[in-house]
């Protein structure tokens, strides 16, 4: 039985750009970069995290795998330290949407430097 998610794949353009936006911006670590023959990937994960994004070529996948879906996957995070995070990545110049009340709490998206979108929602 599946009992957790291990891994997100997420195809980018350029994965050393994604990489840093992801470490620097975010504070992720690198859990592996990964060559093997014409392959090569980049994990990332927020410290201790269970689940890690796998950061893949979007070209060379696309190669390999013609009908593959390379959509960005709709991925929510969440924080404690909305507010705090809120404002650190407005700092970073990261884009950022407006926050968003909803009935389950507060929310707000960011983009990545590939114009990906993220949403975190407060979770306290």
């Amino acid at each position: 039985m599946i009992n957790k998610i291990g891994q997100v794949m997420l195809y980018v353009n350029n994965q050393v750009e994604c990489r840093d936006f992801w470490t620097e911006k975010l504070g992720f670590e690198v859990i592996a970069e990964v060559t093997q023959g014409p392959m090569s990937w980049i994990e990332i994960a927020p410290k201790g995290a269970a689940t890690s994004i796998v950061l893949h070529s979007k070209a060379l996948v696309a190669k390999m795998n013609p009908d593959m879906n390379l959509g960005t996957p709709s991925l929510m995070y969440f924080t404690e330290k909305f507010d705090e995070l809120y404002c650190d990545l407005g700092n970073k110049n990261v884009k950022v949407g407006e926050i968003v009340e909803l009935p389950t709490g507060r929310v707000f998206n960011f983009a990545d430097n590939e114009e990906n979108y993220f949403a975190v929602a407060e979770k306290g």
